[in-house]
């Protein structure tokens, strides 16, 4: 049962599931204090400091008294999203896409030439069998 369960966390699916979630939470420190350090600035100097979480609405209950519903809290955490998002697009992806499609295209025109090549060596195998073969033993070279 023991041994069963060693193999079970030392496969490599689990590894590297545990290697993610850490360098997950590292990586969320980063774009946080992106966010919160350059953004959220940038965002409060063009248009100041929006604040949503006092915008709410109240319903009135059997009791008499009313319910209060603090979507801007809501509001917040969700402008919070797109920000952190937009973050992570512009500053990680789009660099990274950037450099792979680099990478890739320098990597085609490899394949490419390489290709050509396979082609004219076959041109020229099939040429030479031409030539042999319409050739009889007796002409010469």
């Amino acid at each position: 049962m023991l041994q069963g369960f060693k193999e079970f966390i030392m496969r490599g699916n689990v590894l590297d599931l545990a290697v993610a979630v850490v360098i997950g939470a590292a990586f969320s420190g980063v774009i946080q204090g992106l966010v919160n350090g350059f953004i959220m600035p940038l965002v409060g100097w063009l248009v100041g400091a929006p604040n949503f979480s006092g915008i709410a609405f109240s319903i009135p209950n059997w009791r008499g008294s009313s319910t209060e519903f603090p979507i801007g809290v809501f509001i917040q955490s969700l402008i919070m999203f797109v920000l952190i998002a937009a973050a992570i697009y512009f500053f990680v992806m789009l660099p990274i896409n950037k450099l792979k499609s680099l990478r890739k295209s320098s990597e085609e025109v490899v394949e490419e030439a390489a290709a050509e090549e396979v082609v004219l060596l076959t041109e020229i195998r099939d040429l030479l069998r031409v030539q042999s073969g319409a050739q009889s033993p007796s002409q010469p070279n």
